[in-house]
């Protein structure tokens, strides 16, 4: 079992990491919380967890150890699988999850694609207990330092790009994403990616 990659931070997405670890590639699927977290690192440390089904080898990487448990614990809820997790962990930072599951707020939860009221209900009941077990302070939300005022284009095609990866249409993706931009003309990547996660 890999408990953790370090390496050199070769590509980056919103949604994806590759780390370098000598001489080997490893694609890992993040959340964007991880994303805002790693982005201009020359070098990062991943925990992992190893999706492995018949049809496929899927590796999901996290910034700290707090968002990997909060992961596995979601994906033990009947009825959420690793993308799901990892979007709502891109829709809400571990501290924000932590609070919706322990004050019972299923609507935020059913702002997250793929969550429907029975399903938000069910992450609650089940989670609520576990997650007072989780210990240590989550880091705060990412200010974004990374603006790109002058241009608008990287973020929209990025923005729309990860959406569209993790599930979302392109045409409706596009569109809430021209309409955060022209919002917030300074916003970052991953600040229209979280604006749009709550919209869409």
């Amino acid at each position: 079992m890999i408990e953790y990659v370090k390496g050199d931070l070769t590509e980056l997405t919103p949604t994806t990491a590759t780390v370098e670890c000598h001489g080997v590639g490893y694609l890992t699927n993040i959340s964007l919380y991880t994303y805002t977290a790693i982005q201009n690192r020359p070098q990062v440390k991943l925990y992992i967890y190893e999706a492995i089904r018949e049809d496929a080898y899927v590796l999901y990487g996290f910034s700290e150890k707090r968002e990997r448990e909060l992961f596995l614990l979601l994906i033990s809820v009947s009825g959420i699988g690793g993308n799901t997790a990892r979007t709502i962990l891109s829709a809400l930072n571990p501290s924000e999850l932590c609070e919706v599951i322990a004050s019972g707020n299923d609507k935020l939860l059913k702002m997250v694609k793929g969550i429907g009221g029975k399903t938000a209900q069910r992450i609650i009941v089940e989670l609520k207990d576990k997650i007072a077990a989780i210990s240590g302070e989550a880091i705060g939300t990412s200010s974004g330092n990374a603006l790109f005022a002058d241009a608008h284009s990287e973020v929209l095609d990025s923005a729309v790009a990860a959406l569209t990866m993790l599930g979302y249409t392109a045409t409706a993706s596009q569109k809430v994403v021209k309409a955060i931009v022209k919002e917030q003309p300074t916003v970052s990547v991953e600040g229209a990616i979280k604006e749009a996660l709550r919209r869409l």
